[in-house]
């Protein structure tokens, strides 16, 4: 069993940065791919960002690349997802999850993550 704990959202002007981090206490942790995705009010769950087991490959979405930044410290089990030039648009939940699968052609769709942490608040406004 594989928990998860999100935490560093926050409130933010637009243009600034946050780091959001992504706990686990299961030391299987290390061999997942970990997903970061976020929910707007009355919108789906969106895919941001995913990275393999051994931080050797890294997928974002197009709206967020260039700008965010998905990392990994297997000897912490935690992973990190640096978001800077954020927008209002950005606001929303963060929530990370991870997935036993090593397919990367997959790492994008939301049903492959078989757990998922409680969220945290990111929102992004003057």
């Amino acid at each position: 069993q594989v928990q998860l704990v999100e935490s560093g959202g926050g409130l933010v002007q637009p243009g600034g940065s946050l780091r959001l981090s992504c706990a686990s206490s299961g030391r299987t942790f290390r061999s997942y791919v970990v997903g970061w995705f976020r929910q707007a009010p009355g919108k789906e769950r969106e895919f941001l960002t995913a990275i393999t087991w051994n931080a050797g490959y890294t997928l974002y979405a197009d709206s967020v690349k260039g700008r965010f930044t998905i990392s990994r410290d297997n000897a912490e089990n935690t992973a990190y997802l640096q978001m800077n030039s954020l927008k209002p648009e950005d606001t929303a939940v963060y929530y990370c999850a991870a997935s036993p699968f090593s397919n990367v052609q997959t790492m994008g769709n939301i049903a492959r993550y078989n757990y998922w942490g409680q969220g945290t608040q990111v929102t992004v406004s003057s």
